[in-house]
Order: C-alpha cells, then structure tokens, then sequence
C-alpha cells in the first residue's frame, strides 16, 4: 500500500499508525491508545444468530490494556450458541488486531475490535462461524493449487419513517434516484463514511428500485455496495456496516431493515455476493476468448449446491416470500450474462473497452489500453439480509470448492446457461431445477448435501444439526401458499423477522 492510499485511508488508526490494517499489531494499539486518548476497548463477536454480540473494557492502564489484549476474556458459550452444553460451556473471545477501529458513535473514546472464539484448551472453537469460513478458505486454496476466493456483498436495506408528502417518487421507481425524491440520500452518505472510517471497502451507494407508502410510514429502499476482497475481510465488512446502519438509524429515529420482504408485490432486499477467484493478483474468471473454466467450475458449484445455500444465506420464512417471480428475484437453478431473472448472473466487465470508453467521453484523454479484468465477478443473487454472514460465506466457498471437485463442471454449468429472461419463456422455465419455498424445504436440502458441508472439516456435524433444527422449528413448509397474498398476515410475519441477521 502506498503512502499516499495510507494518507487518504479513512481509518484514523491507519493513518496514524501509517500502515495498512492488515499489518496491526498489539505494540500498534497501545500506541494508538496513547495517542488518541482511548479510555475504553470493545469486543465485538458474532454469535450463532448472525449478530454482533459485546463486551466493554475499561482501561485502568497501559498494563491492564496490554492484557485486554493479549489474553481476550471468557465468555458464557451456552448463550452464544444454543448447542453448547451450560455444563461445558466457556469459551475464550481473541481480538483480531487488524479489524481495529475507533468507535464513531463511542461518547467515550472507544477501540472497537472483532473477536475469534477459541475454546479450554486454548484451540479455535469448531463450530465458531469465523473459524468456520477460515476453515472453508483452506480448503478451497488447496483444492485449486493456491488460488483465493474472494467476495464482497450488496447491502440492500430499507429506511421506514413518517411519510413526507413533497416530491414523493414514484412507486417500484426508485432505483438511483436522487435528492429529493430520494429521502435518505444524506443518511446513506453519512453511513458510507462511517463504514468506511471502520475499515469497509466500499464500491458505491444508491437507492433501489423499492419505493411505496403504506399509510402515514414511507419505505424506501437503499444499497451499499463493497468491493472484493478477502474472505474474512469481507465478512467483517458486512457485519460492522449492518450494525451502523442500524446504530446510525437509531440516531436519525428511523428504522433501518433488511428483511428480505416487507410486503406482497413491492421489492424486497437481498444481499447479493459477488465473487472473484485470483492467483498471484491476477483475476481468473478471465480467459482469452471470454469466461475462463475457473469461472465456469465456480459456477457450476455455486448451482450444484443452490437449493442447500439458501439454509446459509435465506434463513426465515420472509426469505421465500422474496424468491417469487417478476421481482428481480430467483427462483430456479440457472445462470447466465446480465441476466437479473438468473440465480448465478455474471454482470457486465470491462475487459475489452475501458480505456476507448473514457477517451471516447473525453476527447481530451488517450486512447490507451487499461487492464479492468480485476472487475469481473461472478454474482450470487439468492443470499439476503438474514444470513449469518461468515456461515454464508463459508457455504458458498464450499460449493466454489465443489466446482473444481466435479468431474463435468464445465458441461454442468453449460446445460444450466440461459439467456433470457425465464418468466416470460416457458420453455425455459420446465427445464430447471426450482429453489426451495421454505425454511422447511431448505433444511430437507442441507440435510442431503450435508457431507459435501463437512467435507475437509469445514462445517462441524453438530453445526450443521444446529442449522437443520433452526429452519424446522419455523414449521413453515405451506406458509407461502397459506397466507398466499394476505397483506395483514404478511405485515405480521415481516413484523416478527424484521430485525434479522
């Protein structure tokens, strides 16, 4: 990293300390401790619901922060993570150094840290969702001689507040619309930068199409977009940026949402995955004629575990009233180019014409050749806001894995390509496979894939025994059609998941 990206980095801690957070060390907080004035410490760890739990330290001295840091603390497993026994329960919680932040929201001056779990013996903790997708990570780099799989997400959310009645956009209108039709463009800015401040990588904002009124209480709907990068990195993004939405919204008193649906025919939110595999900095999704067959292997194992993913990344029963026809959402088993009616889409790259692009729009600029190929991805449209992010990550990595295991994964991926839009051909839509339509039918998915999961010791059986027993205690496996198009009962379903994941 370059002096020049450390100055403009927006984490304090970074330009501070003048190297980028990956290369943090203990010797580094302290020093920052000192510097900034920090009173307190914060751990921050994600438990068995996909949400960010706390514990807070008070700094008593350079000594007892030394510790803090060094040694972790103890915590109550059993409460984390409901298959632990209370009888055996302790766990340790181990800050990672290089997810260091300040805490924008902190009165006191506050070092925000996310945690790993390890357990009496001083061991990563198995079941824990960060080991998990370490765990995942291996086992990919070794199945492909040393490639990374890299990801970065979608965050699709909704603003809920009182409606204002001037220059209201247009119902299922509002996809990158602006000020003022867009009501919470400022509030989005302002959530960018804090991410960013907290170490997010973020590509760019924009309202969605999602815009209606129900009532005296508006919805609007907003995304924010990262950029790739690697696997645990990626996930912590994610995390932190859901809890200052939240924490931020609280301070606007607005709710921020990401259930996947609020209501019957108006857009719901998912939380798309990108992917990119890369050897030696070099991005291999990208052969000389097109897609390369890493990419078409990658494909075909996000396909050949689909119906399985959705136990990761669809996790309650409002998930499966998002995966309907006609909302820009997936329901069958396929992929293909641009294509948002696909489950697998790989989006428009810019390979072939950066460089005449901008020369073309700015006459004054050469005409010179520009390698863009990093900017191809391979996106997962299933996944959204309730997952438990690092168990996603972790299951869609397993199924990447998968694709360079299959005998006939690039055949597979070609007999499941298509390019048009499915709900309007018939034909098309008979021969694909459909994705589950519960949290019922999802569990039933996982339960016959669920050796492909622990395949290489990623996911641990009882985890997996967790996952299946969550999804049927929902007892949900008519729902979609037993409510069918019930507003009032579907509010009262979105009510009770609004605040997921």
């Amino acid at each position: 990293m370059s002096n020049n990206s450390l100055t403009l980095n927006p984490n304090q801690l970074v330009t501070y300390l003048q190297k980028p957070a990956s290369q943090f060390t203990k010797t580094d907080l302290l020093n920052a401790i000192e510097h900034f004035g920090i009173e307190m410490l914060k751990f921050r760890y994600m438990a068995h619901d996909g949400k960010l739990k706390t514990l807070n330290f008070v700094i008593n001295s350079k000594e007892h922060a030394d510790e803090v840091l060094t040694c972790g603390e103890r915590v109550d497993g059993s409460s984390l993570f409901p298959f632990l026994e209370a009888g055996s329960s302790d766990l340790y919680v181990i800050p990672r150094f290089r997810t260091a932040f300040i805490d924008p929201f902190a009165e006191i001056p506050t070092i925000d840290l996310l945690c790993s779990f390890f357990d009496k013996d001083g061991n990563p903790f198995d079941m824990a969702p960060e080991h998990t997708l370490a765990k995942a990570a291996k086992a990919f780099e070794q199945a492909t001689g040393g490639m990374e799989f890299e990801v970065m997400g979608e965050l699709e959310y909704y603003v809920i507040a009182p409606k204002d009645n001037l220059y209201l956009a247009a119902d299922q209108r509002g996809y990158h619309a602006s000020d003022p039709f867009c009501k919470f463009e400022d509030f989005r800015v302002h959530a960018m930068q804090l991410i960013a401040q907290c170490g997010g990588l973020i590509k760019y904002g924009h309202s969605e199409v999602g815009n209606f009124a129900i009532g005296d209480t508006m919805y609007e709907q907003n995304e924010i977009e990262f950029l790739p990068t690697h696997l645990m990195d990626a996930a912590d993004q994610l995390v932190i940026a859901k809890w200052i939405l939240r924490e931020l919204g609280h301070q606007y008193g607005i709710t921020v949402t990401f259930a996947p649906k609020i209501t019957v025919g108006k857009a719901g939110s998912g939380m798309h995955i990108h992917t990119r595999v890369s050897k030696e900095g070099r991005n291999m999704y990208l052969g000389a004629d097109g897609l390369s067959d890493t990419a078409m292997k990658t494909i075909a194992g996000l396909l050949s575990l689909a119906g399985s993913l959705t136990a990761f990344g669809d996790t309650n029963p409002t998930s499966y009233f998002r995966l309907v026809p006609h909302q820009e959402a997936p329901t069958n088993i396929c992929w293909g180019d641009r294509n948002r009616s696909a489950m697998v889409r790989v989006p428009l790259g810019w390979q072939k014409s950066a460089g005449n692009m901008m020369a073309r729009c700015n006459p004054l600029e050469p005409n010179d050749p520009v390698d863009f190929s990093h900017k191809q991805t391979i996106e997962l449209r299933t996944p959204d806001g309730s997952a438990n992010v690092y168990l996603l990550l972790a299951g869609m990595t397993v199924a990447a894995t998968r694709g360079f295991e299959m005998d006939n994964a690039v055949q597979y991926a070609k007999e499941r390509y298509v390019s048009v839009n499915i709900f309007e051909h018939e034909d098309v839509l008979k021969r694909l496979d459909v994705l589950p339509d519960s949290c019922a039918a999802s569990a039933d998915l996982l339960e016959r894939d669920r050796q492909i999961y622990q395949n290489h010791g990623v996911f641990n059986p009882a985890l997996i025994d967790g996952i299946i027993h969550d999804l049927r205690a929902y007892n949900d496996r008519t729902l979609r059609a037993d409510i069918g198009s019930d507003n009032e009962k579907i509010l009262q379903l979105v009510e009770t998941h609004m605040h997921c994941g």
